[in-house]
């Protein structure tokens, strides 16, 4: 008998998307996917939300703790200094869709009880997550995509891609077959980890406010 490979082992998400349907029949369906093996530790899926006609979509890196608890984008710390800095940029964090290019909390954890730390995802995870992130490009159609940290640039746009070289400015690219238009900044949580917390907001803000001229 041939041992079969379970899904994961195959590092994409492909078979999961559904061929149709809206946001809600993808969030369904991504609530079950196995397309990477980060699925065995995390306690669920953390799918995209917001508005569906949103101008702007929001693309951060992957759920941390709080967002893998809740089962929501956004929800902790950084979540809410992203909300705080995109008001005051002039971009109505209710219009906006936000999401993650990696749908798993990937963490290690030294003891069951103990704290988990977040760990970054490699290429692999990333690009395995990539269907998910194109379904709901399609289904969104955003104007502009804020491109939240490293991971989230290099998911969208390569492994060479620097966001120190190209923050605060309007990239054209195309995207999953979709030319699109991108604002890169730093991850938020970035900010919070920041020695000089303050100069670090005033640099995520100055890149937002970039976002808010470029959707005019």
């Amino acid at each position: 008998m041939v041992a079969t490979k379970a899904p994961e082992d195959a590092y994409t998400a492909e078979p999961f998307v559904p061929d149709r349907g809206g946001l809600t029949a993808l969030r369904r369906a991504a609530a079950e996917c196995r397309g990477c093996p980060l699925h065995r530790d995390a306690t669920q899926t953390v799918f995209g939300a917001g508005n569906k006609d949103a101008r702007v979509m929001l693309v951060g890196e992957q759920p941390g703790d709080q967002e893998d608890r809740q089962g929501k984008p956004f929800v902790g710390p950084a979540g809410k200094l992203l909300d705080r800095a995109l008001e005051e940029a002039g971009i109505d964090p209710a219009e906006a869709y936000v999401t993650n290019a990696v749908k798993h909390f990937k963490f290690t954890q030294a003891e069951p009880r103990k704290r988990r730390i977040h760990k970054a995802p490699n290429l692999r995870e990333m690009t395995a997550c990539g269907p998910w992130l194109a379904a709901e490009l399609a289904v969104v159609e955003p104007e502009l995509i804020v491109v939240l940290g490293a991971t989230a640039g290099k998911a969208l746009l390569g492994s060479s891609f620097r966001v120190t070289q190209v923050r605060g400015t309007v990239l054209e690219e195309e995207i999953h077959g979709r030319p699109e238009r991108l604002v890169p900044t730093v991850h938020p949580s970035s900010v919070l980890r920041a020695d000089d917390r303050e100069a670090a907001y005033r640099g995520l803000l100055s890149d937002l406010k970039v976002a808010a001229q470029a959707l005019g």
